[in-house]
């Protein structure tokens, strides 16, 4: 299905990548079809598949919406103090548990889908 014109995967509006060891971290800013902005991150390690005999690579995304970003980051921040220094930051709206009922299964294939529909 096409939307105007436009193919239903997301054009990317910015592109970011980080080769960190045998990891490629890739910052990619997309739109939806209202054209509000939002980031994936995706990390890419290359894999040796011993079944088939040839190297494949093994993704995992993130999507991260713009109401998110605030508390995304400061968490992340959090993360890293307290790697860095072992200082715990305190924060009323941190979430610390894990929902336990209310998982969702995903594969990283549906994900992808997802990305091709947003």
């Amino acid at each position: 299905m096409e939307d105007q014109g436009r193919p239903n995967k997301r054009e990317e509006l910015f592109s970011r990548a980080i080769r960190a060891g045998k990891r490629t971290y890739f910052f990619d800013v997309k739109a939806t079809r209202q054209d509000e902005q939002y980031l994936t991150i995706t990390e890419s390690k290359r894999r040796f598949s011993n079944e088939q005999g040839k190297f494949f690579y093994e993704k995992h995304k993130l999507f991260l919406y713009r109401e998110d970003f605030e508390k995304f980051i400061k968490g992340l921040n959090d993360s890293v103090k307290f790697i860095e220094t072992g200082e715990v930051t305190e924060d009323d709206e941190a979430e610390t548990t894990l929902p336990t009922d209310e998982s969702v299964d995903v594969s990283f294939e549906d994900l992808d889908k997802l990305d091709e529909e947003i």
